[in-house]
């Protein structure tokens, strides 16, 4: 079973290739994806590598490890919260 992990704290210059060859030492490495801001398409800093084995290992070595002058933060993914709302504004309207 594969584990999806948080990565953080990203060099803004980070690749999904360079971030593969990171994790590709400690297993198989199945997807990455660095996650970009909607409206501008610049990399925000975070992204998500999900990994067949070895993600324990990742998790290990690479948690406050150097990347382009930056300390990562490597845990395992929480999963995500819908929290976005959806539903009734917070107009009352009144007399």
């Amino acid at each position: 079973m594969s584990k999806k992990l948080y990565v953080g704290n990203l060099p803004f210059s980070a690749t999904d290739h360079e971030v593969r060859e990171l994790f590709e030492a400690y297993g198989t490495v199945e997807s990455v994806n660095l996650i970009t801001d909607r409206e501008t398409g610049r990399p925000r800093g975070f992204g998500f590598v999900e990994m067949e084995d070895g993600a324990d290992e990742a998790i290990q070595a690479l948690h406050q490890s150097d990347m382009g002058g930056r300390s990562l933060t490597v845990n395992e993914a929480r999963p995500r919260r819908d929290d976005r709302g959806g539903g009734g504004g917070g107009h009352r309207g009144g007399w």
